[in-house]
């Protein structure tokens, strides 16, 4: 396989997982967890003593394969799934958060690529981090204020999504060396 063809199917592939991650996100908030809060969400524990809305664990996993979209396809397709994502967002969200999971996904996503978007050539790892942080706050803070007017599970959303991000660090830095040892430049 040429390196561009393989840089395509690779964002292609990225592509679609991202887009899977916004109904599996919505999905797990009201049906998945360890205890399902009556009229609210479904929690899982994030740490010891802290329990987070069970989409959170989808949502630290769509900023970093957001990157790995840009990182192949280039920025303009980062921007594009990010338009989709929010539209699929709205779409499938349940109605009493819709309007809460599209917004906070919108903004989120939109503060990933402007972390992201500076520092990935020079420093992909760090972007990867920075940009992962910078989203997951923001869509923290977004959401929880919006769906439920309350932000009492803000650290336990930090810190599931920030597993994601933190888990996903050690295979960005081997899709970094096999870029270079492939010569498969970033989009």
């Amino acid at each position: 396989m040429t390196r561009d063809r393989q840089r395509l199917v690779e964002g292609a592939i990225a592509l679609i997982l991202f887009g899977l991650t916004i109904p599996a996100a919505n999905w797990l908030i009201g049906n998945a967890g360890a205890v399902c809060v009556p009229n609210g969400p479904c929690l899982v524990p994030v740490w010891p003593g802290i329990m987070a809305p069970s989409g959170v664990l989808m949502v630290g996993l769509a900023l970093v394969l957001r990157d790995i979209v840009q990182r192949r396809l280039g920025a303009l397709a980062g921007l594009a799934a990010i338009a989709a994502g929010t539209l699929i967002s709205a779409w499938l969200a349940p109605p009493s958060i819709v309007i809460a999971s599209a917004t906070a996904f919108l903004l989120s996503e939109l503060a990933d690529f402007a972390v992201y978007t500076p520092l990935q050539r020079r420093r992909f790892l760090t972007a990867v981090f920075a940009s992962g942080i910078a989203g997951l706050v923001v869509d923290s803070i977004v959401f929880l204020q919006l769906a439920f007017g309350s932000l009492d599970f803000l650290a336990g959303q930090i810190i599931g999504k920030a597993w994601m991000v933190l888990i996903a660090l050690p295979l960005m830095y081997l899709l970094r060396r096999r870029d270079e040892r492939l010569g498969l430049a970033a989009a």
